[in-house]
């Protein structure tokens, strides 16, 4: 595979991806957008099949209302460095919604919503509404408001963003 296609195939994944994480089919998109966006030539740009020229990537881009830069910047996912495979790690699923940044919202929870920005940014998650956090990332964000993780477990829950929580398996999230 040359060099050009293999750019086309990760420009095609970063698309599949966004599209997927908003849940749409490509007939979605194509019923979505009243037929501008065909739904063969949208599976075509995903496999990298299909050039796709950067004026309609900025068109399909605002579609989806993501930033053109995030579907051109590759997405960064964090290595698991030090981590014996099978390892069960608890994770946090936040409702984005929940989490708000007027003054009103206590400063654990603005804080975590701060961080949950980030991240969202940083992994090209363009979903919007559930984000899935480790339980040491919390712990990090309750340290750095100068509260104990299972106080701000508690402020997130009282303010209904925690949807709930994970126990995974590390092998099946590789």
């Amino acid at each position: 595979m040359n060099e050009t296609s293999s750019a086309a195939h990760r420009l095609g994944g970063r698309l599949r991806d966004i599209r997927r994480q908003q849940g749409l089919s490509l007939a979605d998109v194509e019923d979505r957008s009243a037929g501008v966006w065909k739904a063969v030539a949208v599976g075509a740009y995903e496999r990298g099949q299909r050039n796709l020229t950067i004026s309609r990537l900025a068109e399909l881009a605002l579609f989806y209302g993501v930033p053109l830069q995030d579907i051109l910047t590759p997405v960064q996912r964090p290595a698991s460095v030090g981590r014996a495979a099978g390892v069960s790690v608890r994770r946090h699923v936040l409702d984005l919604r929940r989490l708000g940044d007027a003054d009103s919202v206590p400063l654990p929870v603005r804080a975590t919503a701060r961080f949950a920005a980030d991240v969202r940014r940083r992994r090209g998650d363009h979903n919007g509404t559930l984000l899935t956090v480790r339980r040491d990332d919390l712990h990090t964000v309750a340290v750095a408001t100068g509260h104990e993780p299972h106080q701000l477990l508690d402020c997130l829950r009282a303010h209904g963003a925690v949807m709930h929580d994970d126990v995974v398996d590390e092998r099946s999230t590789a």
